[in-house]
């Protein structure tokens, strides 16, 4: 079984974007770059801005798969907000931003009001909430 999850622990790598395709992407761009600048040519630029491109749409692929995420995030807090929250946060939940709810995401039920609390009263960021969160709880199936 493996270890709690944390505010030490909880960042996630995606081994293969992290570790083979972006590295990958970069390197090839840099190598076309040297090709195009020992040997310039037409052939060369045009190599050189397609692997540019490519390392730019690998990095776009990752916004936009953590913007779904957000989303899909700010949707499930809100849910669960209505559900646990007392009458008197509820109207407020409108005023948390995405980052907010990101932060929040990670803290227990029994917490949350105490969280959100803290989070409209000193404007929080989404880091400053997980660091002040007592009983973690844990997001293991993110993006």
């Amino acid at each position: 079984m493996s270890e709690p999850q944390t505010y030490a622990s909880h960042r996630r790598f995606e081994p293969l974007m992290h570790f083979i395709l972006l590295p990958f992407f970069l390197i090839t761009w840099v190598a076309t770059l040297v090709h195009l600048y020992r040997f310039p040519s037409l052939h060369s630029a045009w190599v050189a801005a397609l692997a540019l491109a490519l390392l730019l749409l690998a990095i776009r692929l990752r916004v936009y798969a953590l913007k779904v995420q957000d989303r899909l995030i700010r949707l499930e807090e809100t849910l669960r907000m209505e559900r646990l929250l007392p009458q008197d946060l509820k109207g407020r939940t409108p005023e948390l931003t995405v980052k907010q709810l990101v932060g929040l995401r990670f803290a227990a039920d029994a917490e949350l009001a105490e969280r959100v609390r803290e989070a409209l009263a000193e404007h929080l960021d989404g880091e400053a909430i997980k660091k002040r969160i007592q009983t973690w709880r844990p997001d293991t199936f993110r993006v």
